[in-house]
């Protein structure tokens, strides 16, 4: 079985409002990575594989272009990143990443959601130690000895490498990001990355087993993602 790790959402959002939050949450990470680390491709890596993902995920040009567009201009809001940590519904262990302009409001808002299904937030640290920190490469291959040996020729430090169903998935720790991606698509033409994300991983994973639970896992779920500043939620209840 492979790692349990979280695919890309599909944009599947049924009204105006659940698609403006998917254009809103992309365009937000755009402008902090292209702000960040520079907006052209070739160099940044990361802006490439979001921009992708956000492609993948029907964000429309327009939505992308001025996002990097408002990157390159020099103004624009200051987000930084918060990161929160908890034991949601079901003693599920939580990471939850924001981009704000606010922290106190976003503490806000995120403690809300802990509050209303009955749980608590942590404190930093109080879960992370059981998530590895980890960059996500997976494309369509089954030769994992060629791939091994490009990584390790460009002295990529390679956590694991999964063959499954016909795809290869290539897990480092996030800190080799760049230079594991780069040493991919150097190493093996035409490469196309089907995941392409930096996430944290559950060491280990459990089921929610009670019902009143799993409902309160369910209202947690739905009302961090209506809180705007949050943009990825992570834990360690399986599906």
């Amino acid at each position: 079985m492979g790692r349990a790790y979280q695919n890309s959402k599909e944009s599947m959002a049924k009204t105006s409002d659940q698609k403006a939050r998917i254009y809103s949450k992309y365009s937000r990470e755009i402008y902090v990575c292209a702000k960040s680390s520079g907006a052209e491709l070739e160099s940044n890596l990361a802006l490439s594989g979001l921009i992708d993902r956000a492609k993948k995920d029907q964000v429309p040009a327009h939505v992308i272009d001025k996002a990097l567009e408002k990157a390159q201009g020099g103004g624009g809001e200051d987000f930084e990143l918060a990161r929160y940590e908890g034991f949601g519904p079901g003693n599920a262990m939580v990471i939850i990443e924001c981009l704000t302009d606010n922290p106190n409001r976003t503490f806000g808002d995120v403690r809300n959601c802990f509050t209303k299904t009955k749980c608590k937030i942590g404190t930093p640290g109080s879960v992370s130690h059981m998530f590895d920190h980890s960059a996500i490469l997976v494309f369509r291959g089954s030769d994992e000895e060629t791939v091994l040996e490009t990584l390790l020729m460009a002295d990529v430090d390679v956590s694991d490498i999964e063959s499954e169903d016909g795809q290869i998935s290539v897990f480092a720790p996030h800190t080799e990001y760049a230079k594991a991606k780069q040493a991919l698509m150097d190493g093996i033409e035409g490469i196309e990355f089907e995941v392409d994300e930096i996430q944290f991983i559950p060491k280990m994973t459990k089921r929610i087993e009670n019902e009143d639970d799993q409902t309160l896992f369910e209202k947690f779920q739905g009302m961090l993602d209506d809180v705007d500043d949050v943009q990825n939620v992570y834990h360690d209840i399986e599906d």
